[in-house]
């Protein structure tokens, strides 16, 4: 029998089935990336995104279609990751504009909000390209209509015709655009919007994969766990147990290895600090299991210290010896805080990675650095965190990497109660050489001028290693190669890291270029920094040749030439 309308409850199971099937693609969305870097990461960051939404989504109880709306949207808005993960959010931030105040939805409806979704998303890119996740989903829109407009009712129809449709237009991606072509790919955007329109298809038909948050799954999109009664922490903490570990290495813990690692814990708990020193490691996680982080270590070495602390224990602990009438009086606690100094003319937020980088923002003046970059795209959520903690009239944000670079507009744009400023740097050089331009007796007006020219007036290039063969702009590249590149692409690529460094520079710098800065990573030695310090010297004599510690991971060496 044809179904022709849903209500709050059924949708409510049909995202979380699509949050599921995007899910469990993920690993072969994020094989999809055309650059073989080990960052490649759409889809997790879109499952990330989705996630977030779905863990709302799963907490209603008896859902409307109002209620069911704000979770979608304001958890997908405040998860999204990466460009991807923001573009899928506004997906859903579209379509539940449409529907959020109706109690069914059908063919006519799912139409109309397709149409909304396909606008609201194509509005926050800024240059928008066929053959994207972009292209897919006004695919979908455009066969909604086509079903809609010819009179059909029954869902299962519509469901059916459009994700034939999506297919088919993703396969044609690479006709789209060259680099997809070249690689031998369909866009891994719009392959993970096919996989949550399966999986809304599958949940319509009860057949989708079951939704928990017991799982791994709700560690990676940051579960709040909820108590009730004398068992409430207070305050709520995501991940409950702080732990600790010093081991010494059994194994040659290898740049490829370390980042595996590192994912892993990031996967089961948040705050992670991972310090190599030759053969001792030292990593500090918050985590709800800290079981499963002590297996995951015991794999690499012999342990030497441990400790595990419940992070909720001593608020616990403060609360039972309270009187019972101090709990009574809010107002005295509220009358005992310090008043709020000031908010100063101007403050800066800027992502980075690595302890050697993160000193240099501060150095510059950064008042909030927000963790991560190439390896781990930060959420709309965590900018928007950090804009907060700096009390300032206006803030400054920084991306340093162009696939931020729409979560932070989006943060900028959820922000109400100060003006934000996002300076659209897309590398680590890019952001110093912004801040450096910033004059403190200029507007602020004048300033985002400076900043914003300061970014095209350096070329920043990057060497790391291949992780499976592919060609990329005509270059050959075999799985574990070194690989520079640079702004538009691979400039050099090979397996002496010194002669793909060198080359890379050959291509980039130019008969005006005066100096070349290097920051190298956590991975690289001081001793091998040094000769490869002393070999650029010697190969660009006329130049002035810098070399500072970085400390990022994966990227063994990151350069500008100004």
């Amino acid at each position: 029998m044809a179904e022709n309308c849903l209500d709050a409850a059924r949708i409510a199971k049909i995202f979380l089935a699509g949050a599921k099937k995007l899910e469990s693609q993920k690993d072969h969305i994020n094989e999809l990336n055309v650059f073989p870097v080990p960052d490649g990461d759409t889809g997790t960051n879109m499952t990330m995104t989705i996630m977030s939404a779905a863990k709302d989504v799963y907490a209603l109880q008896d859902p409307d279609m109002a209620s069911l709306c704000k979770s979608i949207s304001s958890g997908s808005l405040r998860g999204a990751r990466g460009n991807s993960g923001v573009i899928l959010s506004q997906l859903f931030r579209g379509f539940t504009k449409v529907i959020k105040t109706t109690d069914h939805i059908d063919v006519a409806v799912i139409s109309a909000g397709c149409d909304k979704a396909v606008e609201s998303a194509y509005k926050a890119v800024m240059q928008p390209k066929e053959g994207t996740i972009l292209t897919v989903a006004r695919a979908i829109a455009e066969k909604a209509n086509s079903v809609f407009e010819r009179g059909e009712e029954d869902l299962d129809v519509l469901f059916k015709e459009v994700i034939a449709h999506a297919k088919a237009v993703l396969e044609r991606t690479p006709e789209m655009l060259p680099v997809l072509k070249e690689a031998g790919v369909v866009d891994s955007g719009g392959c993970g919007l096919v996989a949550v329109l399966e999986g809304f298809y599958e949940g319509y038909q009860g057949k989708g994969i079951e939704f928990t948050m017991d799982d791994e799954t709700s560690q990676a999109a940051g579960e709040v766990r909820h108590f009730s009664g004398e068992d409430s922490p207070a305050p709520e903490y995501r991940y409950l147990y702080h732990t600790t570990i010093s081991l010494i290495l059994d194994k040659i813990f290898h740049l490829q290895r370390e980042q595996e690692v590192r994912k892993y814990l990031e996967s089961v708990g948040d705050e992670v600090a991972l310090a190599v020193d030759d053969n001792i490691v030292n990593v500090s996680v918050n985590t709800n299991d800290p079981g499963m982080v002590l297996q995951k270590a015991l794999k690499f070495g012999e342990l030497v210290d441990v400790q595990v602390v419940n992070r909720s224990r001593p608020v616990r602990e403060k609360q039972a010896a309270a009187p019972t009438e101090a709990k009574k009086e809010p107002e005295k606690a509220e009358e005992a805080k310090k008043p709020e100094e000031p908010a100063k003319p101007v403050g800066f937020v800027a992502v980075s990675a690595g302890a050697g980088l993160g000193e240099i923002f501060k150095n510059l003046g950064v008042d909030r650095l927000i963790e991560g970059g190439q390896t781990m795209n930060p959420s709309t959520e965590d900018v928007l965190n950090a804009i907060a903690e700096v009390n300032a009239e206006t803030v400054f944000v920084y991306p340093n990497n162009k696939n931020i670079i729409l979560a932070a507009n989006q943060a900028r744009d959820l922000t109400k109660d100060k003006k934000v400023i996002v300076v659209p740097s897309k590398t680590v050089p890019q952001g110093i050489s912004a801040l450096l331009a910033y004059m403190p007796d200029q507007s602020v007006r004048a300033n985002e001028g400076l900043m914003n020219e300061a970014l095209g007036c350096v070329q920043t290039g990057s060497v790391t290693y291949a992780v499976r063969d592919t060609t990329v702009d005509g270059v050959e590249i075999h799985q574990d190669d070194y690989m520079g590149i640079g702004d538009s692409g691979i400039l050099s690529n090979g397996r002496d890291i010194s002669e793909v460094m060198t080359g890379m520079l050959e291509k980039m710098v130019k008969e005006d270029s005066e100096l070349i800065s290097v920051y190298y990573g956590q991975e690289v030695e001081e001793a091998a920094a040094d000769m490869m310090r002393d070999r650029l010297t010697e190969r660009f004599p006329e130049l002035d040749v810098e070399f500072q510690r970085g400390g990022q991971p994966v990227y063994y060496y990151i350069v500008s030439v100004e």
